[in-house]
């Protein structure tokens, strides 16, 4: 299935690239290469095998659940013992916006 100057077009548009003459020709041929080396996977007859769109299929949570470990909590003077400054119990950093207090 060969794609089209039209094709690129469309996909250029679509991703708001801005291609001009040689550069569509040349996008054209590039992409049209790329598809050409896919072609291969098509040979294979797996017919009992259910296409994948995600690469870890169908796990839907990888994360741990969220608890305190004792064991590894700090207390809160240990957290803020290193810290260049604090206030009420809280890290001090300096302002991202430039406001200050």
């Amino acid at each position: 299935m060969a794609l089209t100057e039209d094709d690129v077009r469309g996909i250029a548009d679509y991703a708001r690239i801005a291609l001009e003459g040689d550069e569509l020709a040349e996008m054209t041929a590039y992409l049209n290469d790329a598809v050409d080396m896919l072609e291969p996977i098509l040979a294979y007859n797996l017919p009992n095998v259910d296409p994948t769109f995600h690469p870890i299929g169908s796990l839907s949570n990888v994360m741990r659940d969220d608890a305190v470990d004792a064991d590894r909590a700090f207390t809160i003077d240990e957290a803020l013992g290193n810290a260049g400054s604090s206030r009420d119990r809280s890290f001090r950093v300096p302002s991202i916006l430039g406001e200050e207090e």
